[in-house]
């Protein structure tokens, strides 16, 4: 039985992804935020909060304990710093499979005009941090898969395609609940795309930007 260590428990992917592993699979989970007052615990048996710092690796190793997953959702300006303490922690904790959650852009893989608007709405500091924690896992010698979404929407959906590492980036939009489901495809499959880095977009919605914005 996985027990998944849930890193940023607090974000709206997570919640989503916390409700599908309770839903469908037998999965731990530790669910490690700020606050942990933020969060309330919805399966006794199966949940545990845990207050804590994601860029202090004394915080992360003491959440790890038999942990065999960890997911990452974490976001600030400081995502290097805690992309490091992670890798750190697993290691020092000896846990290898990590699923790490970024954003579409950091490879300059998202063509045409997409890609230029997308570097225009992001290039103000938050590409060059999440392209630089991405290095940070890609280098770490874990078992990691990075994911990186299409920008994101709330639909009620799971609607989406896949590119790799080296393919160019497609449609410009992806629900979360759609991140969500692969983050738990991966869980219950945890040999899978390890040492990949997944591209999520909803098929057929390519353009210069995200419809909303049209």
């Amino acid at each position: 039985m996985e027990k998944v260590l849930i890193l940023g428990a607090h974000g709206k992917i997570v919640q989503l992804t916390r409700a599908q592993l309770l839903a469908k699979t037998d999965a731990q989970l530790v669910l490690f935020l700020r606050k942990a007052n933020r969060l309330t615990i919805q399966d006794q048996q199966r949940e545990q909060l845990v207050e804590g710092d994601a860029s202090q690796q004394v915080d992360l190793v003491q959440a790890m304990k038999g942990v065999t997953v960890v997911y990452a959702n974490l976001a600030g300006a400081n995502i290097e710093t805690q992309a490091k303490a992670v890798v750190s922690a697993m290691k020092t904790a000896g846990v290898k499979r990590l699923i790490w959650i970024s954003t579409l852009g950091i490879y300059d893989e998202v063509p045409g005009a997409y890609g230029q608007w997308n570097h225009q709405m992001l290039d103000d500091g938050y590409l060059p941090t999440y392209a630089a924690a991405a290095k940070v896992i890609e280098t770490s010698g874990l078992a990691f898969t990075i994911i990186r979404p299409a920008w994101l929407s709330d639909k009620d959906e799971i609607d989406y395609e896949i590119t790799h590492r080296a393919d160019a980036f497609k449609g410009t939009e992806v629900s979360r609940k759609s991140v969500a489901a692969e983050v738990v495809r991966l869980i219950q499959n945890p040999t899978e795309a390890v040492g990949d880095s997944l591209g999520l977009n909803k098929p057929n919605t390519e353009g210069d930007k995200p419809e909303w914005y049209r």
